[in-house]
This record gives C-alpha cells, structure tokens and sequence, in this order.
C-alpha cells in the first residue's frame, strides 16, 4: 500500500514536469521552432484541433516558421488562430504556404518572457508539493489504522520527500534552462 503510494505521487509530479515541458516548448525563444505553434488550437470545421493535425511545420531558418496545410480550406482558419494568439505574429499566406516571419525579442520583452517561465515553474512546483500533500496523507492514514508499521510509513515519509526533492530540481533545471534560450540574443 506504502509503494502504491509513492508510485502514484510520483507518476503525479512527472506528469506535472511532463506539462511544464509542454508549456516552455511555446514560449518564444530568439530562435523559431515548431513548439510555439503545435499545440495551437483551430477552429477547423466546428471542432478545435491542433495545428499540427492540420499541417506540416517547418522551420525555415532561425527566424522562419513555414506551415502547409494538408487541406487548402484550413489555410484561413489556421492565419485566424495565429493572428488571435498571444504569438504577436501576422501570418503571410503565399498560396498554400503560410510564413511567420518571427522578429527579434526586445530585452523588455525578454524579461517578460522569463518571467512568464518563472511563474509556470512556480505553479508546476506548487502542482508536486500538492502531490507530496495528498501522498504523505495517505500514509499517515495507513499508519493510523495500523496496515503499516511506524518505521515502514517513516522512510516512504523519507522516500516522498526524496521524489519530491528530485522532481523540485528537475522544475529548476527545466526553466533556468529556457531561461537561458529566452535570454540568448
């Protein structure tokens, strides 16, 4: 019950590291890549799919992100969604192609951006330590009501404050990194 326990809280914390990788894929960096704009929702046809269901990404150069639609009917709906983004960027339909021309970051920019990096860290965090609450409650419970020992349930204490350790760490390496890419001019 103590090992169901920690697996669950562990499977919670990678989830939430798993999200926060998502997130920073879409936040802007000096360079173009095709994580600001895959998961961008598009009101295709009455539903909401990504756009990387409707069209092939490329990344055209440092600063150029090239996307082709497999079915010429998505080009306007996909310009729509990217011009109502938070991208702060004008798609350029050249027939079946639509080109993003990405402009350089100003530093005010930038800072914004590390903050926005620093936030989603916070609130990943803040996601593991709710997972290590809920875990170190069901421990205690169990110890309770006597289905493990007082030593057994203190060292998955250890072991949970361990994962949350780790999983804490993994959070500070993933956003200090971005934090760089975000800062490279």
């Amino acid at each position: 019950m103590l090992q169901e326990t920690l697996d669950e809280a562990k499977q919670r914390m990678s989830g939430s590291i798993e999200a926060l990788k998502r997130d920073m894929a879409g936040v802007r960096t000096g360079r173009a890549s095709t994580g600001l704009v895959d998961n961008l929702k598009i009101d295709y046809f009455g539903s909401e799919m990504p756009l990387n269901q409707l069209a092939q990404i490329n990344v055209g150069d440092a600063r150029l992100l090239v996307i082709q639609p497999w079915d010429k009917n998505a080009i306007d709906p996909i310009a729509k969604a990217i011009q109502n983004s938070d991208l702060s960027i004008s798609p350029n339909i050249d027939g079946a192609i639509i080109r993003l021309n990405l402009p350089p970051l100003t530093e005010e920019r930038r800072r914004d951006l590390v903050k926005m990096v620093k936030a989603r860290g916070e609130e990943t965090k803040v996601s593991i330590r709710s997972a290590r609450r809920d875990a170190q409650d069901t421990i205690r419970m169990i110890e309770k009501e006597g289905e493990a020992s007082q030593d057994d349930c203190q060292r998955a204490q250890k072991d949970l404050q361990k994962l949350t350790d780790d999983a804490s760490g993994r959070v500070d390496s993933e956003t200090t990194t971005k934090e760089e890419e975000v800062m490279q001019v």
